[in-house]
């Protein structure tokens, strides 16, 4: 039944795409194929639904509970994917509105604040120097109307919101903004514009840091996912929480100290941009120093985040009443280690992926259902019948993660 509803509702989102008015598609779809799916999980989970072809047989019907949940774990993917897809193409109108809501919230405030004072010429320029900036983020919102439209620099190859791209972004665009405005306030005649280095210097050097952080974070996570030293899986879809968490979900301390560090000396800079609208707002070198602490912190954090996956070692898996005996086919294997669930992984499509490689046979590892989640796969141990195509003798065990990172080899002794 979860299948066949998962299998309706991929079948369904390829027919609506991202039509705003289709009940069944969209977010609400996936919603219900996930909930269906879970149902189903649950089910299967307590004993329930297995053919009675199957059940007589532990292994049997271990195996066809995977299978299904598997197909349906597939099936649920596929219509998340189009839901993302079209959610993707949705956002470029909350950038958008984001963009020019900004625009009209300058504007209102000038009006406010111009009340019993005047119009005056720094808040001409300032309304001006924000439309000029909003205009060309239009037309690369619409430019990158598939892949979120203002947010499409700022979203990394992991299909995540980039920390360190969106702090760089953040200092561009106050950097450019201030050169606008320091022009036109030129233009509207100002008779003396301060923008010299020695009021710039600390502006220039926060850019340029945030910048070669963004740089060089982006280099080293490739260099250490093709070196197989940082396992990747790509995310659903990009989140706000992105910038302060890590793959897993989890609030990163790094993180959130290179944001908040880097939005709080923002919002300093543009205070004073605010009270002396006719010089380069003057960043203090202490602040300076601030925002280089929090960006070392975040860039050492990246080049020691996860690692490769291992396996410490592979028993025979005995079951209550068992006698203790050497490894033979058909038998269950309990495989030891670390990192064989890598962030991002712990959803049921992830974990259909993971493979154990027995000497020339690969085995998909089995999902064992158990009320709220699963027993088998856990990042730590892996179950897995060894396969009856495995011949007696010494063969080698590795596994293969869902980020397609493959661990060290461990031996085994297989008899007859």
């Amino acid at each position: 039944m979860a299948v066949q509803e998962a299998r309706q509702c991929g079948d369904h989102a390829r027919q609506c795409g991202d039509h705003a008015g289709c009940a069944g598609g969209g977010r609400a779809g996936h919603r219900r194929a996930v909930a269906a799916f879970l149902a189903r999980r649950d089910e299967l989970a307590a004993g329930q639904g297995v053919p009675a072809a199957v059940a007589h047989s532990p292994g049997a019907s271990r195996q066809w509970v995977s299978d299904a949940l598997a197909q349906s774990a597939r099936a649920v993917a596929a219509r998340g994917r189009a839901a993302d897809e079209a959610w993707l193409r949705r956002v470029r109108y909350a950038t958008l509105g984001a963009v020019w809501g900004g625009v009209l919230a300058l504007l209102l405030g000038q009006a406010l604040t111009a009340v019993g004072t005047g119009w005056t010429g720094p808040r001409t320029a300032g309304l001006l120097a924000a439309l000029v900036l909003a205009v060309p983020l239009t037309f690369a919102a619409h430019a990158h109307r598939e892949r979120g439209g203002v947010l499409a620099p700022l979203i990394g190859e992991d299909n995540r919101l980039s920390t360190s791209r969106s702090v760089a972004a953040g200092w561009l665009l106050f950097a450019v903004y201030t050169v606008l405005f320091l022009t036109l306030r030129l233009v509207t005649g100002a008779d003396r514009v301060g923008l010299g280095i020695g009021r710039g210097a600390g502006l220039l050097t926060v850019f340029a840091l945030t910048a070669a952080v963004a740089v060089a974070a982006r280099r080293i996570v490739w260099a250490r996912v093709v070196g197989q030293r940082l396992q990747k899986v790509r995310a659903d879809r990009p989140r706000a929480a992105d910038l302060l968490c890590d793959d897993d979900g989890r609030g990163s301390l790094t993180d959130i100290a290179h944001v908040l560090v880097s939005a709080a000396v923002l919002v300093s800079a543009a205070v004073r941009l605010g009270r002396d609208p006719d010089r380069l707002p003057e960043v203090p070198w202490s602040l300076v120093l601030l925002v280089a602490v929090a960006a070392a912190g975040y860039l050492a954090a990246t080049c020691t985040a996860g690692g490769r996956p291992a396996i410490l070692s592979v028993v025979r898996s005995r079951e209550a009443g068992d006698l203790d005996a050497a490894i033979r086919t058909g038998d269950d294997i309990e495989i030891r280690g670390a990192g064989f669930v890598p962030a991002g992984a712990a959803g049921p499509d992830p974990l259909t992926r993971l493979v154990v490689r027995v000497g020339s046979v690969h085995a998909h590892v089995p999902l064992v259902p158990v009320p709220g989640g699963f027993a088998n796969p856990t990042d730590t141990v892996l179950t897995v019948p060894l396969p009856v195509d495995v011949e007696p003798g010494r063969v080698e065990v590795s596994v293969v993660t869902a980020s397609g990172v493959e661990t060290n080899r461990v031996t085994i002794d297989v008899v007859d």
